[in-house]
């Protein structure tokens, strides 16, 4: 059958199981953009930023396991796109990107916009090609599908000269036919009796559970309890495994302490389900221990830094843990003490502010008042650390978060995951200078009738850095100015609502759930309160104490009020 590239890569695509493509449109693929455009199959979804693309992208990937498409032009557009194929890569979300490029016949020869766009991609992809002849991109989208799902899932980019999208090509059956599907390996028996052997003979055995878990359904959680496993979750996968179970340990996220930790570091034997040994689960590469036998399943599974003794198997993690709970009979533990750590870990934190709402009644009190289902996503930044440690997540795939802690993250994933979820409650969670990154997405919220909430925690500063500064003794760089989010919001078309009065929040959280149009909550909170446990003014007190550069509490107290509200 002959057809144009940009026809047979739309067709692709949809047979494929694409439902959305994300972007910003450019020139170097009009072709594409009226082809998708008019596939009905496919939704193409105009953001207002490549990198708000991208997220999208990489959000509808976390939440369903296959990828969509994130698309944007040569050059600039391409760099801006870059975000978020890094987050993919990082993450280990399957997503698709397809970059316009200059024509094929000035290639080379300094174009407008002209980049390398292979190059540029190699280092933050798993896969980056450019196509050299137009009759070669059905084929190499294809590729980039099988690859953006298969082994660790991950962002797979495939750069196309303006021209090509036009030229006709002839598709094969084998093209038509691509589907975004994992090709998974069966479990090797000598591995899973290896694996029983060391659960059956373990005295405190520990799983880790991360992204290559997310999609194991209920075996998962029927394994842990057969199995008698105590769970951890890794940095930002807490709604992989209900932390209401009572085999849940804890979030192995920043700031949690050694009692939490605890069981981790008493197991003999410590199973990575699907989840990888990244610097924030590690805590900063402590795990795993010298006394600890160490087991990577999941799909690509690799030794960790540590464990060169690993026993790895490489097959979706669901197929294993139904094979190795049909070995033996099951084997109760009790993690009651383990839990009563945790429970005194989440209930410990103060709510004391002198002015504004804390950010931790805030949590408690829309996790109360929201669908049990409600999907959080979250942006990076310290206000974070009160959504982890104060939402109980119990539902599977409630959670979008960007584990490389890119900024601008959760307004373009909350609008990502209303379209695919268009029957649950979404609520992003963001500080304000992740918000004016890329909370301009909320037009396209808007213009999609997605009616996401957005709770923008403003505190005035890149709350992250100024703790990681405090500790020196000096601020600098860190000031966001003060802003009437609400009325911003209005002007994007959305709702607009303040929050600084801890009396009102029941009040202006049930409205905005309620309200049937994306809604921005502008929650006004101490500048202070920069960590559940921590002061921000008691931070440059006691860097001010080491330097004797500050005299009194009351000093360091005032450098955390020119943003005050």
């Amino acid at each position: 059958m002959f057809t144009t590239v940009a026809d047979a890569v739309a067709d692709l695509l949809a047979g494929a199981g694409i439902r959305r493509a994300y972007t910003v449109p450019g020139e170097s693929y009009l072709g594409l953009l009226s082809a998708i455009d008019a596939h009905p199959r496919i939704s193409l979804v105009s953001t207002r930023h490549e990198s708000g693309a991208a997220f999208m992208a990489e959000a509808e990937g976390k939440l369903t396991g296959a990828p969509a498409i994130a698309a944007a032009s040569r050059g600039p557009g391409a760099a801006n796109l870059a975000i978020g194929v890094h987050t993919a890569r990082e993450d280990h979300t399957p997503l698709v990107a397809i970059l316009g490029q200059v024509e094929s016949g000035v290639r080379g020869m300094g174009a407008f916009q002209e980049v390398d766009l292979a190059a540029l991609f190699n280092p933050i992809a798993k896969w980056a090609v450019e196509a050299t002849r137009a009759s070669d991109v059905p084929g190499l989208i294809a590729e980039a599908l099988r690859c953006a799902v298969t082994g660790p899932p991950g962002p797979a980019v495939v750069a196309v000269p303006a021209d090509f999208w036009a030229d006709t090509v002839e598709v094969t059956a084998s093209e038509n036919g691509a589907v975004a599907r994992p090709i998974t390996r069966q479990p090797d028996d000598a591995a899973l009796s290896r694996l029983w052997q060391l659960l059956d003979g373990a005295r405190s055995p520990v799983a880790i559970v991360g992204a290559g878990a997310q999609h194991a359904g209920r075996s998962l959680i029927d394994a842990v309890e057969r199995l008698g496993l105590g769970v951890y979750s890794a940095f930002r996968r807490q709604d992989v495994f209900p932390e209401d179970h009572p085999n849940y340990l804890g979030h192995l996220g920043l700031g949690v302490p050694g009692a939490v930790r605890a069981a981790l570091d008493e197991a003999d034997v410590v199973v990575l389900l699907g989840a990888r040994i990244d610097a924030v689960t590690s805590s900063d590469f402590h795990y795993p221990l010298p006394h600890q036998q160490v087991v990577v399943v999941g799909a690509g599974a690799e030794p960790p830094r540590g464990a060169p003794g690993a026993l790895l198997i490489d097959s979706a993690v669901a197929d294993v843990l139904a094979a190795v709970s049909r070995k033996g009979t099951p084997q109760p533990r009790d993690w009651s003490h383990a839990r009563e750590r945790l429970a005194e870990f989440t209930a410990s934190t103060a709510t004391r502010t002198t002015h504004g709402v804390h950010p931790t009644s805030v949590v408690r009190a829309l996790r109360r008042l929201a669908p049990d289902d409600t999907v959080v996503t979250n942006d990076a930044g310290n206000f974070a650390g009160f959504l982890h440690r104060h939402w109980c997540f119990s539902s599977p795939h409630s959670q979008l978060a960007p584990a490389n802690g890119a900024m601008g993250y959760g307004v373009p994933a909350a609008v990502a995951a209303k379209l695919v979820c268009p029957d649950r409650t979404v609520v992003a969670m963001v500080g304000d200078g992740g918000l004016l990154m890329t909370g301009q997405e909320i037009e396209t919220a808007v213009r999609h009738a997605a009616p996401i909430v957005v709770l923008a925690y403003q505190n005035g500063m890149y709350g992250t850095i100024a703790m990681h500064q405090a500790r020196t003794g000096r601020l600098a760089g860190v000031d966001i100015g003060q802003l009437d989010l609400a009325q911003w919001a209005r002007g994007l078309g959305a709702e607009g609502l303040v929050l600084e009065r801890p009396d009102d929040i029941d009040g202006v959280l049930l409205r905005a759930l309620g309200c049937g149009v994306p809604c921005v909550v502008d929650v006004r909170t101490d500048p202070d309160v920069i960590t559940p446990n921590g002061r921000l003014s008691e931070m440059l007190y006691d860097a001010a104490t080491r330097t004797k550069s500050l005299p009194t509490k009351e000093t360091a107290s005032n450098a955390t009020k020119g943003t005050a509200r």
